[in-house]
Parts: structure tokens; C-alpha cells; sequence
């Protein structure tokens, strides 16, 4: 982590760079974060075989009554072991939306700091999505509801149950990056 602060490059790089075309044969590990203060989703998947394995999935849940310090803490840690855990090659994040109400997107962007920092200081290449993207990609339609997502992700997977909202967007978050590394595309994904 000193060595990223320092402005040194982390751990190799297993992608190839931003736009080039990855061979979607090669094993990849994905983690996708949906981040929000009481729920903030996760999902880890492994490439590679006839279709993605699920290593884990779930959501970060924090309870009203906690103070907003306590709940930033748990998503840190929470993800940061995580990352200890599967290592991932590369993290995607559901990029920044417009929020009317600028409390809330103050909470929003707190939240994403702590998801990031915790991703970041294992030197886990992080890029972010649209969620419009995301639904696309998954749904074939951009403003498609949250339960078309979660049930198209729990048939791409193969999931015995129906994922939790978030972690379902998590998902579909690393889905997306995987589906985007076998295809030429004109945008490559916006690293962070």
C-alpha cells in the first residue's frame, strides 16, 4: 500500500491495457461493489470456464442506528478481507449518478471512498460502469428494473436462489467487465 501512495505501480498487471481486446479463455477474478452506506453489495466471480463461477456475493449491511464512522469501518474491512481472501485481478464499481438531494450524495461518496480505499491499497486495479451500461449489458435495456437484473444474473450464474438486490448488482457489475474484456469496443472502461 506505501509503495501505491508513493505513486509506485502495485502488483503486475494481469489486463491488458484500457480499449485492447483480453482473451476471454484466460481465468480472471472480478470483484463488483454496489456501494451505498446500509447496503453496500459485492460480488466476486472467476472466468474462464463454460460460464462464471460465483466465489462469493452478499451485501454489507449496516443498520440505521449505527453511526456513519461504525458503518464505513465494516464496509472497509468487510471488503478489505475480502480482497485477502479471493484476489482479485481487477475491481469495477458502479460509476457516479446523479443525485438530486446533496446529502445524499455526500453519504453516497463517502461510502465509495471507503469501498475504494479498502480495494485501492491492495493495489487491485479499480475501474467503474455506468449503470446503464450494466443493464445493458446484462438485461439488453438500459432503465431495466432492479429484480430483471438479479434474475438474469441468477440465470448467467447458475444460482440456485435469487441474489440479494445489491449483491446482485455487484454481479452484474463484474459480469459486465468480464462480457467487455472478449469484445473490441470503442470506450474502454474509465479506470479510477
Amino acid at each position: 500500500m506505501k509503495a501505491r501512495l508513493d505513486g509506485k505501480p502495485g502488483r503486475p498487471a494481469t489486463v491488458t491495457a484500457p480499449g485492447a481486446r483480453r482473451s476471454p479463455t484466460v481465468p480472471q477474478t472480478i470483484m463488483g461493489i454496489d456501494p451505498s452506506l446500509r447496503g453496500t453489495g459485492y460480488g466476486i466471480i472467476r472466468t474462464g470456464t463454460p460460464h462464471a463461477l460465483t466465489l462469493a456475493q452478499g451485501t454489507i449491511a449496516c443498520p440505521k442506528d449505527w453511526e456513519l464512522s461504525r458503518c464505513l469501518a465494516r464496509i472497509s474491512q468487510t471488503l478489505g478481507d475480502l480482497v485477502q481472501t479471493h484476489h482479485p485481478e481487477v475491481c469495477v464499481v458502479e460509476g457516479v449518478f446523479f443525485v438530486q438531494n446533496l446529502k445524499t450524495a455526500i453519504i453516497m461518496g463517502e461510502a465509495r471512498g471507503a469501498a475504494l480505499a479498502a480495494v485501492a491499497g491492495s493495489g487491485v486495479d479499480i475501474f467503474e460502469i455506468a449503470t446503464r451500461k450494466v443493464k445493458l449489458a446484462i438485461v439488453g435495456y438500459g432503465a431495466a428494473q432492479k429484480i430483471a437484473v438479479a434474475k438474469m444474473v441468477q440465470r448467467m450464474l447458475g444460482l440456485a436462489e435469487l441474489p440479494a438486490p445489491d449483491a446482485a448488482d455487484a454481479l452484474a457489475l463484474a459480469l459486465t467487465h468480464a462480457q467487455q474484456q472478449g469484445h473490441f469496443r470503442l470506450n474502454a472502461p474509465r479506470k479510477i
